[in-house]
């Protein structure tokens, strides 16, 4: 987190001075010594990040493609006059261990149209679907799958 602080520092004052850099080393280490400190951060986080970041890219382009997906299939849904939808909560329970790959695959159903999560609570999640065709498969989805592969 140091160095996308730095980086920060950088973009908002526009320019790469000595100067500039050296407060922005400052201003970046007391970010980051505060993130440690006060709101439970280590170095330890920023190392799974960095080996883990080439899975996360794939997560991430994997996310936008099945938003992209879901947009065509609500859009199909809403405007195809002699379908009928019909609306569903589901209840699923995964075996991701980390609170981390919990949220983060209730934040992925989220921003996918068509469903949102009402509830997480432990591993067991509330989620409800536009229709019932949108929650098929949804807890063994290719989201369960790379966050899998994320926690190992």
């Amino acid at each position: 987190m140091f160095i996308p602080f730095f980086l920060i520092w950088v973009i908002f004052n526009g320019q790469l001075t000595a100067e500039i850099a050296a407060f922005g080393v400052v201003i970046a280490g007391v970010m980051y010594w505060f993130l440690c400190r006060f709101l439970n951060y280590s170095p330890r986080y920023d190392l799974f990040l960095w080996r883990k970041a080439p899975l996360l890219a794939q997560y991430m382009l994997t996310l936008v493609w099945e938003i992209l997906k879901a947009n065509l299939s609500v859009f199909r849904l809403i405007y195809t006059a002699e379908y009928e939808l019909e609306p569903a909560v589901v209840h699923f329970k995964t075996d991701l261990r980390t609170t981390f790959a919990r949220v983060l695959l209730a934040n992925s159903i989220t921003l996918t149209p068509g469903t949102i999560t009402v509830a997480l609570s432990g591993s067991e999640y509330t989620v409800h679907c536009l229709d019932k065709e949108l929650a098929e498969g949804i807890s063994s989805s290719v989201f369960v799958k790379l966050l899998k592969k994320i926690e190992t």
